[in-house]
């Protein structure tokens, strides 16, 4: 059951469909793995299936997206019974409901992770973003009859997940854990290819410039302290300047999230390596 795991939620920028591109550059050996910007955990799903984990350690600074990430690895029973509640009751207004608690505490950790992937499966897109104050603002989608959940799919990724860490953490923090021989790899919210087309609202605190710098800066502190790091990015001057100094592969990816189909499509984007 665990080599079929994949990923239980749609994410921006996930890398199911990349991952036939990013086998060729996985390392041929390495000590653990670390994750830093879990997101849908497409690499994370795809090296355990290919028998190359022993020790693996996701994190992200998204608190729901973490505490879903440990239901599903410990709770699989209770998450599928209260998604199932969740099937029988969509609705517009029960979408809506939903969405309005977001923030709401009065849940216990299963209820939200269940709120997570109903919203995930059934929003515009499986689009995640917040405002400001934190709050889900993503319109419910329109589909006819959403999946809303697997059972076998959360099974088999709660099975992959079992002995993994998942933690909240700043992608900073990984510094201090990293050792020598460690393969990381980065899949943070993009830099902007335009003026108009920056999405980086995955928490309240949001992914600018600044970040981008700081995670360059980690890059190369990591590649200094022997760790193998492969990071996913866009093809922007800005981001080929940041990692110059660095092996940048081209790959080729396939856009999904834009209000107009017809500016879906296939899109460069930059893959960086110190191996």
């Amino acid at each position: 059951m665990s080599e079929s795991a994949k990923p239980f939620l749609k994410w921006a920028g996930g890398k199911q469909r990349l991952l036939p591109q990013l086998r060729l550059f996985y390392p041929q050996q390495f000590g653990r793995y670390l994750e830093p910007f879990v997101g849908s955990g497409a690499v994370f799903f795809d090296l355990h299936g290919l028998d190359r984990l022993s020790t693996a350690h996701l994190s992200d600074s998204n608190e729901e997206l973490v505490n879903c990430y440990r239901i599903v690895r410990d709770a699989p029973d209770e998450l599928i019974a209260l998604l199932a509640e969740h099937k029988r009751l969509h609705s517009r207004e029960h979408y809506y409901s939903v969405r309005a608690r977001f923030l709401s505490k009065d849940l216990t950790l299963a209820q939200r992770a269940a709120r997570l992937i109903y919203l995930n499966k059934t929003c515009f897109n499986g689009l995640y973003r917040v405002n400001r104050k934190g709050q889900f603002n993503v319109p419910m989608g329109r589909y006819k009859s959403p999946a809303i959940y697997d059972e076998k799919q959360i099974r088999a990724a709660s099975q992959a997940l079992q002995g993994t860490e998942v933690a909240v953490r700043h992608f900073r923090e990984c510094l201090e854990i990293a050792r020598t021989g460690d393969f990381l790899y980065f899949d943070p919210p993009y830099h902007p290819m335009s003026d108009t087309a920056s999405f980086t609202s995955y928490t309240d605190a949001g992914f600018g410039v600044e970040e981008q710098r700081a995670l360059a800066d980690l890059f190369h502190a990591l590649d200094r302290k022997g760790c193998l790091v492969m990071l996913s990015n866009s093809w922007t001057p800005f981001v080929l300047d940041l990692y110059g100094g660095h092996r940048i592969e081209r790959v080729q990816a396939g856009r999904a999230i834009n209000s107009k189909a017809d500016r879906r499509g296939r899109i460069r984007e930059a893959l960086v390596l110190n191996y």
